[in-house]
C-alpha cells in the first residue's frame, strides 16, 4: 500500500460489513458489498506490486474471502437473479448477461480458493514472506476481472433491478439474504430511503 492511511482504511472496510439494517434494502447492500470488493481488488493490486507481502492485509483479504466473497455470490446466485429472471421484460434481454455473471462467479470463485490456499499457506510461516510469481499473477487476475464484473453489476444489473423489482420481491429478497447470515429479518430497521441504490 502506499501509505498507512490507505492500508488501515481498507483493513478496516474488508473486515466490517455492510449496516444489517441496510438488509431491508438488498440492493443497497449489494452496492454496498461491491465498494468492499473493489477496496479488496487495490489490496490485491498493490500486493502483487511489492517483494513482500503485508501479514495484516493477506490475514484480512484471506477473511474476506473466507467468510464474505462467497456469501455475495449466493446472494445474486440464489436470489438477485432469479427474481431477475422472473420479472424481466424480454425486451430487457438479460439471459445472456446473467449467464456470464454466472461463469464468471464460478472461475471468480476457483481462483479466490486459490488465493486464500496461497495466502494461507505463508501465514502459517513466521516473519515476512516474499510474494510467488503464480501468486503475483493469479492476484492481478483477481483483481481485473472482478472490477469488470462489479461494473457490468453496478451498470446494469443493480439498475435493472431497482426498475423491475417490487417491494415485496425486495422483502423477499432482503429476508433470504438477512436469513444466510442468520439475522432476524423482524429485527431490522430500515434506513431512511436515499432515492436509489447510489444514495443509499
Amino acid at each position: 500500500m502506499e501509505n498507512e492511511e490507505k492500508r488501515a482504511l481498507a483493513v478496516d472496510v474488508l473486515r466490517g460489513s455492510p449496516s444489517h439494517d441496510l438488509l431491508c434494502q438488498p440492493l443497497g447492500y449489494l452496492f454496498a458489498d461491491h465498494f468492499r470488493q473493489r477496496i479488496l481488488c487495490q489490496v490485491f493490486d498493490d500486493v502483487a506490486d511489492g517483494d513482500m507481502v503485508d501479514r495484516s492485509l493477506a490475514e484480512v483479504a484471506v477473511h474476506f474471502l473466507e467468510n464474505d466473497f462467497g456469501l455475495h455470490i449466493l446472494d445474486e446466485e440464489k436470489d438477485l437473479f432469479p427474481m431477475l429472471r422472473l420479472r424481466a421484460r424480454r425486451e430487457d434481454k438479460i439471459d445472456s448477461l446473467l449467464a456470464q455473471l454466472s461463469e464468471e462467479h464460478t472461475a471468480d470463485g476457483i481462483d479466490a480458493n486459490d488465493i486464500v490456499q496461497g495466502l494461507s499457506l505463508h501465514l502459517k510461516s513466521a516473519g515476512d514472506f516474499v510474494i510467488t510469481d503464480h501468486l503475483r499473477d493469479l492476484l492481478k487476475r483477481f483483481a481485473a476481472n472482478e472490477r469488470q464484473h462489479i461494473i457490468l453489476e453496478n451498470g446494469i444489473i443493480l439498475p435493472l433491478a431497482e426498475g423491475l423489482l417490487s417491494v415485496k420481491d425486495l422483502r423477499q429478497i432482503g429476508e433470504s439474504m438477512a436469513a444466510r447470515r442468520n439475522i432476524n429479518y423482524a429485527d431490522l430497521s430500515p434506513l431512511p430511503v436515499g432515492g436509489g441504490i447510489l444514495n443509499v
